[in-house]
């Protein structure tokens, strides 16, 4: 089984900057991909940006300049620095590791969440 335990998220103003981790553990094979989604009430969850090995990174248009994934192999975490954040960023931010487990079985886990408010 892996499990990912997220952290960093919070209340910020408009225009500042967060930083979230999502680290990963358990028997762990290999990482594919990495990402984060986010989700507010009645909506459905959204990819904002993934890494994947070969070197492929997705941003969401609306986050594009202001966001940036970025991972540390050796722990197995990967992270989401987000600046100049906007009220329209609020949100429960979601983490998901895709990978291979011991034994070669594929396995696609999510962060249990970390809200993100954004507010004056």
């Amino acid at each position: 089984q892996v499990e990912l335990v997220e952290s960093g998220g919070g209340l910020v103003q408009p225009g500042g900057s967060l930083r979230l981790s999502c680290a990963a553990s358990g028997s762990i094979l290999s990482i594919n991909a990495m990402g984060w989604y986010r989700q507010t009430p009645g909506k459905q969850r959204e990819l904002v940006a993934r890494t994947t090995n070969d070197g492929t990174t997705y941003y969401l248009d609306s986050v594009k300049g202001r966001f940036t994934i970025s991972r540390d192999n050796a722990k197995n975490t990967v992270y989401l620095q987000m600046n100049n954040l906007k009220p329209e960023d609020t949100a429960g931010y979601y983490c998901n590791i895709e990978g291979r487990r011991n034994r070669g079985f594929p396995f696609s886990s999510w962060g249990q969440g970390t809200q993100v408010t954004v507010s004056s």
